[in-house]
């Protein structure tokens, strides 16, 4: 894996700085990387956000519940986890992700990926910020295709870790398998301000499947941003509206154990 220490052009002091031609030339800059990476294009790049805003994301992190919130408690979709709307946070949080649905952001992602006309989401539909607890995690998928409050076609996923000091004896690594979910290809400890970039399609199968280890005063947090196109000729039905979970080989039976005992409980 090749180490990326390119820092993303948006400042926070003296106030919120986003440079279009320096975040164009920035993902142009790690184009090649991207394109050529395996088992699907994406890109891990270390000290992702300057030093001063990362540490500002954290500290205006919501400890309390805030509206609207989901949580994800049982099954192999997730444990122990928690969503939060930006549109529910500080006015501080909300300027941030609006710069991260901006201009810069998007022509950044476009050079990088080579997928033109991106579109943000400012409902951040199932996106934001993300926090799971100790022995929590989240089965490998891959991810729903279609935003159908605006009808666009998802294509990349952002994910930018916000655990500073994390030990590699936690766990949590976001784990990127084959298509034919037999291997794991790849495993990214969730480190504090690293960021993964990855393509979204029927076989960008991905998670962190395996229960966290930390303290229960440890949480895992991260960003979640997802990205669009406006045409969704090419999405086949069945892909379209749902997650996909797709069971490693070890989880197999487990799983269809699961899922026997949810659908009788339904009967």
């Amino acid at each position: 894996m090749a180490v990326i220490t390119q820092t993303l052009p948006m400042n926070l002091s003296p106030e919120l700085d986003f440079d279009q031609n320096s975040a164009s030339a920035f993902g142009d800059s790690l184009a090649s990387y991207y394109v050529q990476a395996t088992p699907f294009p994406h890109i891990v790049i270390e000290n992702f956000l300057h030093e001063d805003l990362i540490a500002s994301i954290c500290s205006n992190f919501p400890v309390e519940p805030t509206n609207n919130e989901m949580l994800y408690e049982r099954g192999y979709k997730g444990q122990r986890k928690r969503q939060i709307s930006p549109n529910e946070c500080s006015p501080f949080l909300k300027t941030i992700f609006n710069a991260f649905n901006s201009a810069p952001m998007l022509q950044f992602l476009e050079k990088l990926t080579g997928i033109e006309g991106l579109i943000p989401d400012p409902y951040f539909t199932g996106g934001g910020l993300h926090e799971t607890k100790s022995g929590g995690f989240l089965g490998v998928h891959s991810d729903f295709r279609l935003n159908k409050k605006l009808n666009v076609e998802r294509r990349l996923n952002i994910i930018i870790y916000l655990n500073k000091d994390w030990k590699e004896e936690y766990g949590g690594n976001l784990e990127l398998w084959d298509i034919q979910m037999k291997t794991c290809l790849k495993k990214i400890l969730p480190v504090y301000n690293r960021c993964v970039i990855f393509n979204t399609d029927k076989d960008s199968n991905h998670g962190h499947p395996e229960p966290l280890t930390t303290p229960e005063h440890i949480t895992r947090r991260s960003i979640a941003l997802y990205y669009y196109t406006a045409s969704t000729l090419a999405i086949d039905p069945t892909q379209r509206n749902k997650t996909h979970y797709k069971p490693r080989p070890k989880d197999r039976f487990s799983l269809k154990y699961y899922m026997n005992k949810i659908f009788k409980k339904k009967k």
